[in-house]
């Protein structure tokens, strides 16, 4: 027999504490067009004191006023513009980690076709792009892209990813906001529900595909609801292989989580998707996000439900 649907319980979030003389970091990096300007202004609206473009060099200068200010909540912005600098970047994060600076490095990602695209409709040059205005236009783009992935690849795999190829302004800003309200001492595990027909989150440590789950979109009355609704958990719930790929995605990640814990990760992304990202996906989400609100630090992310 399936357990009764409960309301979702918010996970727990950390109220940060400006004064804290370990001072608390957030840096921004990733693709040019992966959305650092939304980023930024999305960071001094939840009051963190915001440095664009700062050159990686001046880093640990930067740093030390800050100690002797007593410590603001700091956002720095950090792009490929640096690149001769992005070596030295590595080493200060290491040298923030060892020294106890709460930081937490946030890499903004997003497809090629999604950045080609971003770059056609503001006319805005690529950082790395070279060639002159005769040359092709489409080509350079293509290889300023792929010099900037291969560039920023080591820095990606410090940090936090945020695949913003199918979010809104919107949602972007309140990913962020979710992010920034947690602690940076230990996991934050992240559930998140998607669509197939969109692509699969690149962000994603694991993908779990329900679409083999019954449809609750085939049932005429149950087609305008979501996952999130009563009608949807109700039928969803008494299907036995629902049921059971819950338990199996629950026992796994119940398994392993304690082992990513120890491997210092900031962060673990599950995706679970379905065709259209309205139903199944959202309901294990929710589901999941239920039952593993003991963690504490546990974030619910519905791409195609959050850009309605």
């Amino acid at each position: 027999m399936s357990a009764p649907h409960t309301a979702p319980v918010p996970a727990p979030q950390a109220t940060p504490n400006a004064n804290s003389p370990r001072g608390e970091v957030v840096l921004v990096t990733g693709m040019s067009g992966g959305g650092k300007s939304i980023a930024m202004h999305a960071l001094e609206d939840a009051g963190f004191f915001c440095v664009d473009n700062l050159p990686p060099e001046l880093l640990p200068q930067f740093l030390d006023l800050e100690r002797e200010r007593g410590w603001r909540r700091v956002a720095i912005a950090v792009d490929v513009r640096s690149a001769g600098s992005l070596p030295q970047l590595l080493g200060h994060i290491k040298t923030m980690r060892q020294e106890g600076v709460s930081l937490r490095s946030i890499f903004l990602d997003a497809d090629d076709d999604t950045l080609m695209r971003r770059f056609s409709e503001t006319r805005r040059p690529h950082p790395l792009r070279v060639g002159n205005e005769d040359s092709d236009t489409h080509r350079a783009l293509q290889e300023a892209i792929a010099l900037e992935r291969e560039l920023l690849t080591p820095l990606r795999m410090e940090s936090t990813v945020i695949d913003s190829s199918q979010l809104r302004p919107a949602q972007l800003r309140g990913w962020l906001r979710d992010l920034v309200h947690v602690s940076g001492a230990s996991l934050t595990l992240v559930f998140e529900s998607f669509a197939f027909k969109h692509g699969v989150p690149s962000d994603a440590d694991f993908v779990f595909d329900v679409r083999v789950l019954p449809n609750p979109y085939y049932d005429r009355e149950l087609r305008p609801f979501t996952g999130r609704d009563e009608p949807v958990a109700a039928y969803l719930e008494g299907q036995p292989e629902v049921r059971l790929m819950l338990s199996q995605i629950g026992a796994f990640i119940a398994q392993w989580l304690p082992n990513f814990a120890q491997d210092q990760r900031s962060y673990l992304t599950v995706a679970i998707g379905c065709t259209g990202g309205q139903h199944r996906s959202v309901y294990l989400v929710e589901t999941l996000a239920r039952q593993f609100a003991y963690h504490g630090q546990v974030l619910k992310r519905h791409r195609e439900l959050d850009a309605r």
